[in-house]
């Protein structure tokens, strides 16, 4: 590889996408920002990756189960705590938590210091929830549980409510 490569423009070989540190899509959620390394356009939609930073404190979605897709968090830096079904896991830094489909989930930063997530969506279908999410906010408008229901359920995904 020569050092002319550069990132963010257009690649000479199509099958390759190179992201660099400063590159991608920002999607800001309240109090979490997340970079967008791959929205799926250049895996045929099998795959999509983010950045997540979580501000300290920062609560997460309510608990929901995803029914097409896995998710996959790998802890950067920091300590996120995960919710799965009614079991409460601290991943520090360093740890891989993989969701598969139909398992209820949540996660949120308790701590007093940002934590940074790197996320996997295979197949990429969930990265147009978060844009869409971002765009309720960036209208003005609250998001409400009905406004979070109604997003997520466009992209195969529903509220957890039932644990049993």
């Amino acid at each position: 590889m020569t050092e002319e490569v550069k990132t963010g423009e257009p690649q000479a070989d199509p099958s390759v996408s190179v992201m660099g540190p400063g590159d991608g899509e920002m999607i800001v959620l309240g109090t979490t920002r997340m970079r967008v390394l791959e929205d799926g356009s250049h895996t045929g939609h099998r795959l999509a990756i983010a950045e997540s930073v979580l501000a300290p404190h920062t609560q997460g979605p309510p608990q929901h189960r995803h029914g097409q897709h896995d998710e996959g968090f790998y802890v950067l830096s920091g300590t996120v705590r995960f919710t799965v079904g009614d079991e409460d896991y601290d991943a520090t830094t360093g740890t891989l938590v993989m969701v598969p489909p139909g398992t209820p989930h949540t996660f949120a930063n308790l701590t007093d210091q940002p934590a940074v997530m790197l996320s996997t969506f295979t197949p990429d279908l969930y990265v147009q929830y978060f844009r869409d999410l971002q765009e309720v906010l960036a209208g003005g408008q609250p998001l409400t549980p009905q406004a979070n229901t109604d997003a997520m359920s466009r992209y195969a995904t529903e509220p957890a409510t039932d644990l049993a």
